[in-house]
């Protein structure tokens, strides 16, 4: 018995081992330890996989091995193989870098790199057979992190199964303490099989010619697409500097649809597709890059140098497992009678500041002192998708704002100081004898309200700044202010809309007749709100109560369209609203979003066209949502009305990524209670007012970091809203905890423990066969059971796609450029090469049959 039990001494470490290396990825990862590469000490990240405590998942750093770049447009890279010899899927992309050093970063997916070096020239090409291109970074771009359920496939039978990032270099002037670089990209994967397979499509121009001085240049792309569907998620633009927008959008049946638009000289990230896009086979995917050739006094040819162009159009998208196509390509322009009839916005210059063109292209020196923070809060007021999501909305308890002598709050805006301005209706109200059923005011006798209904008060402390309003309105209902600081309202009684000057005691502009009820293009009937375009100055006001409609107004007043339809059953069609109640822009987007009152949602359409574009309705916003506002940086703000009775939901406000609909937090006073939050605005810190009529009060709400919720807090979340309760939520943390602790035990002890288990049963089997048998037949035995068991952990190897070199092959492309990274160009290369004529697309699979009719 003692020789048993020394036995079992020996050899439970080694059964241990064989045991969880077999339960877990940990032991995969062996072969790849041994090859990877360390880095310097002022790298902070190394080239190895990090396990996540859920065993299917892991993340993987690639990262530049602590490189000096010697010259300006110097183009690195480096592979790293993918860890595990089985399927695996990446998820989620997290970039590592400044755009103070590195002008933009690529990764690959492929069966073989070019290179067995740390890191090589790309010069020598990037992988040494096909290669697919996974993931783009510029410009201080944000992570990009797939839907749920899609995953780039890698690994396996088919998978790649390395990755080659490619940094290029533009600026060395940041090198000049000789220190080393490490950027480049985490990614997150897991085992976890995906339904649906993610892929890039990359739209390019290759024959694009920029006349000098030509003051707009349309470079056009066109295909017919021929190919199971697929469905698109996230787009990126690309063009140097002459590029002022780029569109891309699907066409069917003659209609456009739109993927996105953005500049390409704010931070080229993967933006988020604004609502979801299908394409189906014989769509047509088509791209529009506007640029100016001002400034410039030779044509500007597509290329990969300072002086050439470039437009780039890349959709994620993905597809079902069965049917799925990694990378496809579009480099011609297949029908340009198309274009003839794409949407006047594809023209429209996106907005972008000075600073952020001179930090976009390099001008380091002038703006040195800002730091990478100040660069980084313009992208996200500038750029919709990068969302900083870790926080939490929470009453300021502190502001006096709810001590204010107000009348009926009916609505609030942040004028370009950042004050706060309250529109309220001194001693009058709207009661049940307001109106007639003709909806003709029926307290003319009142007189305007004496008090003044606007009042200017320091977003810090409540303090009055300024006041005025006094005798010009009877019931104050919107409140707006455009980038010139005018006031727009509108008042329900008079069914008026009117302009003021900050310190105008008469209005500038009327809109509507006085206290005339009317459905035509020159009476309003009880409007809502208003909402001026920074842009064109277009005034767009919601019309109302008794008429649901959008009207759009040129600068001066003149009538130009409108559009929307009543409904009388509370969920009404697109296009259809129940009392349209609050406005708002997203400039960025060219989009006017509604709070539809009545039917709880929000409707968003096209400011040029009046297009339906996406709905946003939540189950927690229950049956009335009063008001939104925007933010920017892809934020909207809401609060909702008081639940029917019997009904559960309760009156809060929430926070929301504007681009996917998702509901990030939502909030309640934590002291009073609201009573019927009527108007909401915030602020680019994610400052929060709320105006309340009934309790006659505005609220101050501020933003507060959150930690990541486990798992566990996840799956709550989802399958029910938040609790509201602060004592509640510290309560849910807790137990979520405990429950996190508790399983992390009894899993650790059932690794421990079931191992020895089955040890000690196979050794008191051996000893009793010793009795009958040799020995040594039952160590072979043990021997060969422990190599069957590694041996499973070994796999195969396969290949991808790729582009080719086939881009420096057209006429115009600058070769050098190209064929280092293939789609991007820099925007300081010095170099210029012609290379020879081509023109084809990279191999595609056998076609599906067309769809049958019915």
């Amino acid at each position: 018995m003692a020789g048993l039990l020394i036995n079992v001494l020996i050899l439970f470490p080694v059964f241990q081992t064989i045991c969880l290396g077999f339960r877990s990825p940990l032991s995969i990862f062996k072969r790849y330890k041994d090859t990877a590469r360390s880095l310097p000490s002022g790298c902070l990240a190394s080239n190895r996989p990090v396990i996540s405590p859920r065993l299917s998942d892991f993340a993987l750093d690639i990262r530049m091995p602590g490189v000096t770049p010697k010259q300006s447009d110097t183009y690195l890279c480096m592979s790293v193989p993918l860890p595990v010899d089985d399927e695996a899927y990446v998820v989620d992309f997290k970039p590592y870098a400044s755009m103070d050093t590195v002008h933009h970063m690529l990764l690959f997916g492929c069966s073989e790199p070019s290179s067995t070096e740390n890191y090589w020239d790309c010069d020598e090409g990037t992988c040494k057979d096909k290669s697919n291109i996974l993931y783009a970074w510029a410009r201080n771009a944000a992570s990009t992190r797939l839907p749920k359920d899609v995953g780039f496939r890698v690994g396996g039978e088919t998978g790649a199964k390395f990755f080659v990032l490619q940094v290029h270099y533009g600026d060395i002037g940041a090198f000049r303490d000789k220190h080393k670089d490490c950027s480049g990209v985490t990614l997150h994967l897991t085992h976890q099989k995906q339904p649906l397979i993610a892929g890039m499509y990359l739209m390019m121009s290759v024959n694009t010619v920029i006349p000098p001085g030509e003051k707009v240049v349309n470079a056009d792309i066109a295909c017919r697409y021929k190919r199971f569907p697929m469905h698109l998620f996230a787009y990126r633009v690309h063009t140097h500097r002459l590029g002022k927008v780029v569109s891309g959008y699907r066409v069917r049946n003659g209609q456009w649809t739109l993927i996105g638009r953005q500049s390409p000289q704010l931070p080229q990230a993967f933006y988020p597709v604004g609502h979801p896009v299908d394409v189906s086979y014989d769509d047509i995917l088509a791209a529009r890059c506007v640029f100016s050739g001002e400034g410039r006094t030779t044509e500007t040819h597509i290329g990969g140098t300072a002086n050439d162009e470039m437009c780039n159009f890349y959709v994620m998208y993905y597809m079902e497992a069965k049917h799925a196509v990694s990378y496809m390509t579009c480099t011609q322009n297949a029908n340009p009678e198309v274009f003839r009839t794409i949407p006047q916005e594809a023209n429209i210059p996106v907005p972008v500041t000075s600073d952020m063109l001179k930090m976009a292209h390099g001008h380091h020196e002038e703006t040195k002192d800002t730091g990478k923070s100040s660069l980084l809060q313009q992208a996200k007021n500038e750029g919709e998708e990068i969302l900083d999501q870790d926080f939490h909305i929470e009453e300021a308890v502190e502001w006096p704002g709810l001590d204010l002598k107000l009348g009926q709050v009916s609505g609030l805006a942040l004028d370009p100081e950042n004050n706060l301005v309250v529109f309220h209706r001194g001693d009058h109200v709207w009661d049940e004898n307001s109106f007639d059923s003709n909806f003709v005011y029926q307290q003319r006798g009142l007189g305007p309200i004496e008090q003044n209904t606007i009042l200017v008060l320091n977003p810090s402390n409540a303090k009055l700044l300024r006041s005025l309003g006094k005798s010009l309105f009877y019931l104050p209902h919107g409140l707006s202010i455009d980038k010139n600081g005018n006031y727009w309202v509108t008042d329900v009684a008079l069914h008026q809309v009117f302009k003021l000057g900050p310190d105008d005691k008469e209005p500038l502009l009327i809109l509507g007749v006085a206290l005339q009820p009317g459905s035509d293009k020159n009476h309003f009937c009880q409007p809502t709100d208003v909402a001026v375009d920074p842009i064109t100055g277009s005034i767009y006001v919601s019309d109302g109560y008794c008429n649901s409609r959008i009207l759009q107004f040129s600068s001066n007043g003149l009538y130009l369209m409108q559009w929307g339809e009543g409904t009388t059953s509370g969920r009404g069609r697109p296009g259809q609203f129940l009392i349209p109640h609050s406005l708002t822009l997203i400039p960025d987007f060219r989009q006017l979003c509604v709070a539809d009152r009545e039917n709880g949602r929000i409707q968003c359409f096209r400011l040029e066209t009046g297009e339906f574009i996406k709905e946003i309705k939540h189950k927690s916003f229950g049956r009335e949502l009063f008001a939104v506002s925007y933010v920017p940086g892809g934020f909207l703000f809401a609060v909702n009305g008081m639940p029917y009775p019997g009904e559960v939901e309760p009156v809060q406000g929430f926070v929301m990524n504007f681009s996917t609909g998702e509901i990030i937090d939502s909030f309640i006073p934590l002291r009073k209670n609201f009573q019927m939050p009527h108007d909401v605005v915030a602020s680019e810190d994610k400052t929060v007012f709320i105006g309340d009529v009934h309790a006659r009060a505005v609220w101050k709400f501020g933003s507060t970091e959150k930690s990541e919720p486990t798992v566990e807090a996840r799956s709550q979340l989802e399958s029910k809203p938040e609790s509201t309760d602060p004592l509640k939520k510290q309560e849910k943390q807790h137990l979520v905890h405990q429950n996190s602790t508790g399983v992390s035990f009894l899993l650790v002890t059932a690794l421990l423990i079931i191992p020895v288990i089955v040890l000690m049963a196979i050794l008191m089997y051996i000893q009793w066969r010793k009795t009958t048998v040799s020995g040594a037949d039952g160590e072979h035995k043990l021997d060969s059971s422990s190599r069957r068991i590694l041996g499973r952990l070994r796999g195969k190897a396969s290949s991808g796609l790729n582009l080719g070199n086939f881009f420096a092959s057209h006429k115009g492309y600058s070769r050098k450029g190209f064929d280092r990274l293939s789609t991007e160009g820099s925007d300081q290369e010095k170099d210029e090469d012609d290379g020879s004529d081509s023109e084809e697309e990279c191999s595609a699979p056998p076609l599906p049959p067309a769809p049958s009719s019915s």
